[in-house]
């Protein structure tokens, strides 16, 4: 009777051994699928810095990894867009994009690959005012219905020192928006350099067209700043010892020429003619072999690919 008793308990606890796993194992493959479905597509965005200019691009560089072990097409499905930014403010405050009609191309990323993408939230997000911003970036995989996100990252909007402004009318001929423009010079110092920045706007209207770096600046020699017979503004200004940058710069932000110059017997300046020309006198003109080595030229990537238009 006793021995009868045990096989009888021992056949429960082996029914309620296989019960529990019953339940247990596909609990288990859920949360073995969804591990590995989060580990399909990985992530990152990165800012160059951590401060920016108000109006000054604010590039973002987007990692999308696939691990899925085959190749991934990321499109848009089912009214959502396969790529999207999530910002917030000072306050936590979400922040919506200036138009919802901003889409991506379809991104087909091979088994394996690192993508990469710039992006700039200048002209999509109104990050123009002074304050902290928080970024995550949200990747939708349509095969999986499930998004992917990167971590978040932060970045701070201020404004730079005014140096010097002039206003100037709109030629006849000229193809610009409005009256207007107002030049700006402005400087920023960062931990490890002091940049100058050009800004053009229509102060009537609020719009602002451009704002960029013009390159490194060294704090003690103020700029040349002077406007020619088209009403486009030319800058020179020192860039290291002894060797100074040219730009000039159309009314509607464009930068149209961009030169280095080495004071040699002579050092470089701006001199303006009777008939309103502008041009540098003095110093000797770098190759642009090593104007390219020295990095002195400001990308006209940093600037926005589009400029505001009037409403």
């Amino acid at each position: 009777m006793e021995t009868l008793f045990r096989v009888s308990s021992f056949g429960i606890l082996i029914s309620s051994f296989k019960t529990v796993i019953g339940r247990i194992l596909p609990i288990a493959c859920l949360l073995l699928f969804a591990a590995k479905a989060e580990g399909q597509i990985q992530v990152d965005l990165k800012f160059k810095r951590l401060q920016y200019i108000a109006y000054e691009p604010v590039v973002a560089t987007l990692s999308i990894t696939n691990l899925a072990g085959r190749d991934i097409d990321l499109h848009n499905a089912d009214g959502q867009s396969w790529l999207g930014f999530e910002l917030t403010g000072n306050e936590g405050q979400p922040i919506a994009p200036m138009s919802a009609e901003h889409d991506q191309a379809p991104l087909k990323v091979g088994a394996g690959q690192r993508v990469t993408h710039q992006i700039n939230l200048t002209p999509l997000y109104p990050v123009q005012d002074f304050g902290t911003y928080h970024v995550r970036t949200n990747v939708y995989f349509a095969d999986l219905g499930k998004f992917f996100y990167s971590p978040t990252r932060v970045f701070e909007v201020t404004d730079a020192r005014p140096i010097w402004q002039q206003t100037v009318g709109i030629p006849d001929g000229v193809a610009a928006h409005g009256n207007v423009r107002t030049y700006s010079l402005l400087t920023n110092r960062f931990p490890d350099h002091t940049s100058l920045y050009v800004r053009v706007q229509d102060k009537d209207s609020g719009i602002v067209y451009a704002t960029y770096s013009l390159g490194r600046a060294i704090a003690f020699e103020e700029p040349q700043a002077e406007i020619d017979h088209a009403n486009q503004l030319h800058v020179l200004h020192c860039s290291a010892p002894r060797a100074w940058a040219y730009s000039r710069i159309g009314l509607n932000g464009e930068l149209l020429a961009h030169s280095s110059f080495m004071e040699t017997k002579t050092r470089p300046k701006l001199v303006r003619a009777g008939n309103g020309e502008v041009a540098v006198r003095g110093g000797t003109i770098e190759s642009p072999a090593a104007q390219s080595s020295r990095g002195t030229a400001p990308k006209l990537s940093a600037r926005p690919p589009e400029l505001p238009k009037d409403d």
